[in-house]
This record gives structure tokens, C-alpha cells and sequence, in this order.
């Protein structure tokens, strides 16, 4: 399997673009698949840079409903007729930070794309195909980014926490391998895992996610030794980690300390081989 990464906080070539969002696309066996769109159309600037095709991508997975993430959907569409979009139930609603001075501004996805028959909603549990799973309904139960209290839902005209319900991961079957990949891991990337464990059986061979161990809102990393203790549960896993994105580079630094090889960075144009 290879993965590229079309947009990202960094880029590894000085002729490609970089923004806060996040787009990654996989070639496995059976599909060319997007998995997520990063925040505007830079996802496919950047693909068109690197000659890569994008009408050629047979399915697309939003990991939640953020628009760094999620806002170069509608140009997606544009390009690709015929892709199905799998998202989590909820995806489409409204979605709010913090700003400095209090201020709460609008970071949902695109609601005027809706109603589309490609969009595909899915609960807790979804069986693409042999090959391809999406599953959410992670319980947040430790190590919670603590950047997720600048980050709400919206109940009537009430602002309340996000539950992030509306985060999906996905899990590629290769063979005898297993790769997860979530987005930012906003209930927490060590829930997740533990909830992918407990659902398989075992760890995943891959991850490749961002962590959300620096909050955009504010500017601020995630407290040292909480990113040490995550850190010591990631190495025991063994499995091989590649983040990017909302992880911040001071936590990604402190967690290749614990993790050494087991953990790489990406940035956009990186391209992983998978070798199953």
C-alpha cells in the first residue's frame, strides 16, 4: 500500500503547498481512496503537482466534521464524479472554536453540499468492503487532548462541549496486515486504539493520525508529561506510528523520544510504502 499525503501542516518540497488540514491518499490493493480533503482546494493543487489523478479515486472518507478536514470537499466533487463519501452520522452538524476574546466561529463543513446520493452516513460500525471499515463510538476514557475544551457543538442556541461523535476511523486490510488512520484523533488516539484492541483482538500493524497534542485555538501544546505517558502506552502497542498535523512538532519531538523509530512525522508530498 502507499500513502501520500496531499496536504498537511508542513510540506517536505518547497514546490508544494502547506496549510492547517490534513488530506492523505491511499493506493491499496483494490481502491484509490481519499481520506480526507485538508481545509480548501490545496489538496488538489498539490496532486495536480505531483501527477497524481484525482477522477480516478473510487471512494473518499471524511474523519469528521471540521473543515480542515473536510473544506476542500466541494472542489473534490467537482473533479470527481462518481466517488462515494463515507461519513460519520452527525458529520454535517454545526461545529465551533474558541477565539481569542471569546469568540466562537464556525469550523463545520460545507452544509449548502447537502442532500447528495454520494454521501453514505454511517453508525458505529461500517464493513466497507473486505478490504476497507470505518468505526467510530470511541469512549473517551483517558489521555483526552485537552485542547477539545475550545471546541463545541451546538444545542438550539447553546453552545455545548463537543462529544465528537461525529469522528470516524478507518482500518485497511492488506494481507496480513492492518493499518488505522484516524484524522485528529479528537477522543483520544490511545482510546481509539484501545477500542480498535478491544474490537479485534489486536493492534493495528500501522497508524498514521494526527494526535491533536497542540490546540490551534490557542497555540499551546499538550502538557509534557501527559504526551510522556501517552507516549509509554503508544511504544507498548508496537505498532509503527506516522502523525502530522494537530500533533505540534514540541509533542511529536517528546514522543520520538519514547517511541525512536517506532514514530515518523509527514509532511505533505511524503510518501509511505506499506510492504505487506
Amino acid at each position: 500500500m502507499k500513502v501520500t499525503v496531499l496536504s498537511e501542516n508542513t510540506s517536505v518540497s518547497e514546490d508544494l503547498g502547506h496549510e492547517h488540514g490534513l488530506s492523505l491518499l491511499l493506493e491499496t490493493n483494490s481502491h484509490k481512496l481519499l481520506f480526507d480533503t485538508g481545509a480548501s482546494a490545496l489538496f488538489a493543487e498539490n496532486a495536480a503537482k505531483m501527477g497524481i489523478d484525482l477522477i480516478s479515486v473510487d471512494i473518499a472518507v471524511i474523519s469528521h466534521g471540521h473543515y480542515d478536514h473536510g473544506g476542500g470537499l466541494r472542489t473534490f466533487l467537482e473533479i470527481n464524479r462518481k466517488a462515494p463519501v463515507f461519513f460519520r452520522e452527525g458529520a454535517f452538524e454545526p461545529h465551533y472554536s474558541n477565539r481569542p476574546g471569546g469568540i466562537k466561529v464556525n469550523i463545520g463543513l460545507d452544509r449548502t453540499l447537502l442532500p447528495n446520493d454520494r454521501f453514505k452516513f454511517c453508525g458505529y460500525s461500517c464493513r466497507i468492503d473486505e478490504e476497507l471499515e470505518v468505526f467510530s463510538g470511541v469512549e473517551q476514557m483517558r489521555f483526552v487532548p485537552s485542547g477539545n475544551r475550545d471546541l463545541f457543538a451546538k444545542d438550539g442556541d447553546e453552545y455545548i462541549p463537543d462529544d465528537f461523535s461525529h469522528e470516524q476511523n478507518l482500518i485497511v486490510h492488506e494481507g496480513e496486515k492492518s493499518i488505522l488512520i484516524a484524522g485528529c484523533a479528537h477522543n483520544g488516539i490511545v482510546n481509539i486504539l484501545d477500542t480498535y484492541a478491544a474490537r479485534k483482538g489486536f493492534w493495528p500493524d500501522y497508524v498514521i493520525s494526527g494526535f491533536h497534542l497542540c490546540n490551534p485555538a490557542t497555540k499551546q501544546d499538550e502538557d509534557p508529561d501527559l504526551v510522556d505517558r501517552i507516549g509509554e502506552v503508544l511504544k507498548k502497542t508496537g505498532s509503527r506510528f506516522y502523525t502530522c498535523h494537530c500533533t505540534g512538532l514540541p509533542s511529536y519531538n517528546r514522543l520520538k523520544t519514547i517511541l525512536g523509530d517506532q514514530i515518523e512525522y509527514i509532511g505533505t508530498g511524503k510518501q509511505i510504502e506499506i510492504n505487506i
